[in-house]
C-alpha cells in the first residue's frame, strides 16, 4: 500500500511539473491520434453519407461489412499493416515501418469503419427528412451530399470524437507497427504497458490519469452532442 501511495505521489508530481518525457509521450499520442482521426473522418464521412443517399448494387453488403469491421481486433490490423510496410511487403520501399506515420495508418484503419457506420446511421434519418426537398429544389445527389453533411455537422462531430476515442486508447496495433521506441514512437498506452511490466508505476500512473481524463472528456462531449441532437 505504501508503494502504491508513493507511486501515486510521484505520478502527481510528474503531472504537476509536466515532466519532459511525460510531455513528449502525451504530445506524440495526441498528434498521432488526431491525425489518424482526421484521416479516418475525411475518408469515412463522405462514404457513410454516400451509403445513405445512393442506391448502388451491393449497398446492403457494404453496410453489413462496415458494421462487422467495428469489432476488428486491433492486433490483426497491426499485423496487416506490418506485413504491408515490412521490407518484404508491397509498401516496404516507403521505409515507414516503426515510425509515427505507420501508427497513423493503423489507427486510421481502425477508425474508418466507426466513422462510416455512425455517419451512415445518422444520414439515413437526415436524408429521409430533407432528401426529397433537396432533390425537388434541383440539387443533384452529389450537391445534396454536401448539404446533408452541413445539416448533420453535429453528428459528424460525434463520429469524429468516436474515432478519436478509439485511436487514443489503442495499443495493440501501434505497438506492432510503431515498435514502442522511446522518444520516437512511444505513446501513452504503449508506455503504460511497458512501465507496468517493468514495475515503474509512477510514470504509468501519470499517463493513465491523463488518458482517463482525455477519454472522459471525449465521452462527455459525445454525450452532450447526443443530448443536443435528440433535443433532450
Amino acid at each position: 500500500m505504501n508503494d502504491f501511495t508513493q507511486a501515486l505521489e510521484l505520478a502527481a508530481s510528474l503531472i504537476g511539473h509536466f515532466d519532459p518525457e511525460l510531455r513528449q509521450i502525451v504530445g506524440l499520442s495526441l498528434g498521432v491520434s488526431l491525425t489518424a482521426s482526421l484521416l479516418a473522418f475525411a475518408i469515412g464521412a463522405p462514404m457513410g453519407t454516400a451509403l445513405a443517399i445512393y442506391r448502388i448494387r451491393g449497398r446492403v453488403t457494404l453496410i453489413v461489412v462496415v458494421n462487422a469491421l467495428l469489432g476488428l481486433p486491433p492486433v490483426v490490423v497491426g499485423l496487416a499493416v506490418y506485413l504491408l510496410l515490412s521490407r518484404s511487403g508491397p509498401l516496404g520501399t516507403l521505409g515507414i515501418l516503426f515510425t509515427p506515420t505507420a501508427m497513423v495508418i493503423a489507427q486510421a484503419i481502425l477508425g474508418i469503419p466507426i466513422v462510416i457506420a455512425l455517419v451512415h446511421r445518422m444520414m439515413v434519418d437526415v436524408w429521409a427528412r430533407y432528401g426529397d426537398a433537396l432533390l425537388v429544389d434541383g440539387a443533384s445527389r452529389l450537391r445534396a451530399t454536401r448539404s446533408l453533411m452541413a445539416i448533420g455537422r453535429d453528428g459528424l462531430l460525434t463520429a469524429f470524437l468516436a474515432a478519436f476515442g478509439r485511436a487514443i486508447a489503442e495499443v495493440g496495433a501501434i505497438i506492432i507497427v510503431g515498435g514502442n521506441v522511446r522518444g520516437y514512437t512511444r505513446t501513452m498506452t504503449t508506455a503504460i504497458a511497458l512501465e507496468t511490466s517493468k514495475g515503474e508505476l509512477s510514470l504509468a500512473l501519470a499517463l493513465g490519469i491523463i488518458l482517463v481524463i482525455l477519454s472522459m472528456t471525449v465521452s462527455a462531449l459525445s454525450f452532450l452532442i447526443g443530448r443536443i441532437l435528440t433535443g433532450r
